[in-house]
């Protein structure tokens, strides 16, 4: 039900309920095939934006690598903490990167269907039932679903390194009766 007013909602904001003439076909016809453009270049924007964040933690975990393989100076020790910590803050708002990445084609992917309900043919509406509407993991997983791991990863990652950076020994200790 819910989901039949927001189509009602998306089909009155996009079309203006009159009909088209020839002329005016071809026009709506070039607002699609822009419109199509437009997602595709929110996809560029999506894979630039992961391989951004991919060659951040590249070299974040690079530089937490060659700390732990050198002997460093007391006065820099400290701040090897701080690598893990912004690697965190980095991955988490690559995580809600992907997220709103994932609601914005979702959103533009509904626009799709609406626009291809007035057209001839709704190749985009006819793929998604194919893949069973997302639905059926062996016909197809969204890309969003994997996609969203890596930043979780290496989160993961920085934490398990936090972990290891806190010096066990030393805590114990603390807590040992003399």
């Amino acid at each position: 039900m819910a989901q039949d007013k927001n189509k009602i909602k998306l089909e009155s904001a996009l079309f203006t309920g009159s009909k088209y003439d020839e002329k005016e076909s071809n026009i709506f016809f070039e607002q699609y095939k822009l419109y199509l453009e437009l997602v595709d270049r929110i996809s560029d924007r999506r894979q630039n934006a992961n391989s951004y964040f991919l060659s951040i933690n590249t070299a974040l975990c690079a530089v937490i690598g060659y700390l732990f393989s050198k002997e460093i100076d007391v006065e820099v020790k400290p701040l090897i903490w701080f690598v893990p910590f912004g690697g965190i803050i980095l991955s988490y708002f690559w995580y809600r990167l992907v997220k709103s990445y994932r609601d914005l084609n979702t959103a533009k992917f509904q626009v799709i269907h609406c626009i291809e309900s007035k057209l001839p043919l709704a190749p985009y509406h006819a793929e998604w039932i194919a893949l069973g509407e997302g639905k059926d993991s062996k016909k197809y997983t969204p890309f969003t679903h994997l996609e969203i791991w890596v930043p979780r990863c290496f989160i993961l990652l920085y934490i398990i390194i936090l972990i290891y950076l806190i010096p066990f020994v030393r805590l114990l200790s603390v807590f040992k009766s003399p």
